[in-house]
């Protein structure tokens, strides 16, 4: 199972990040299986980091082996989307760009990827993924707000695009990027999170 993040895919969160451009394509980068933080568990600032961000997303999964895809027939390679919150080490990450190093040490530490435990199944639920609404609360204050209908790249375009590089596979899921609104947690903080009006995270930050 790999989890496949996509960066850089909301205008907004663009301008607050680093005011540039948005990209031709789609950026992803991968965390390994261990980042999992499942089941609404506590999330434990690492103590490498002294700025750790939070990053909601909608998550899709993928439920058949694909590679080399085409958009038009991507959405037969997923049914189910849920939240997850893609925790990066910020200070990490500053140096490293400024270095231009790799991001895994900001990005793919353990449990820096939480996922709530359940999936809406979009074949049932009569739902686009393209038309999907989500929000944010830290300590019960609303952060963020996000529809998936603003991505700069489809779902389809992600999925299509991975899969020339990397074979997608059952169970890989994809995060497919934060609009504005990221900040810093700290021990004591909680955070809430909701995919069209149903809460699917809630846990607490130590």
């Amino acid at each position: 199972m790999k989890i496949i993040c996509i960066g850089r895919n909301y205008r907004d969160h663009i301008k607050e990040f680093d005011g540039g451009e948005p990209n031709a394509d789609p950026v992803f980068f991968m965390k390994p299986d261990t980042a999992l933080l499942r089941n609404n568990d506590i999330f434990w600032i690492p103590p490498f980091s002294e700025e750790v961000h939070y990053e909601t997303e909608l998550v899709v999964k993928i439920c058949r082996t694909g590679k080399c895809i085409a958009e038009k027939f991507a959405h037969r390679y997923y049914d189910e989307v849920t939240l997850g919150i893609d925790f990066t080490a910020r200070d990490l990450q500053r140096r490293a760009i400024t270095a231009g190093l790799p991001w895994e040490p900001a990005k793919a530490f353990d449990r820096s990827a939480a996922i709530a435990p359940r999936w809406l199944r979009l074949s049932e639920s009569g739902l686009s993924v393209q038309r999907l609404r989500f929000s944010m609360s830290l300590n019960d204050e609303l952060r963020q707000t996000g529809d998936t209908g603003d991505m700069i790249f489809s779902v389809d375009r992600i999925v299509s695009y991975v899969s020339q590089f990397v074979t997608l596979r059952m169970g890989d899921l994809i995060y497919t990027g934060t609009p504005a609104g990221v900040g810093a947690v700290a021990p004591g903080d909680n955070i809430k999170a909701w995919l069209e009006g149903e809460k699917l995270l809630d846990f607490d930050i130590k």
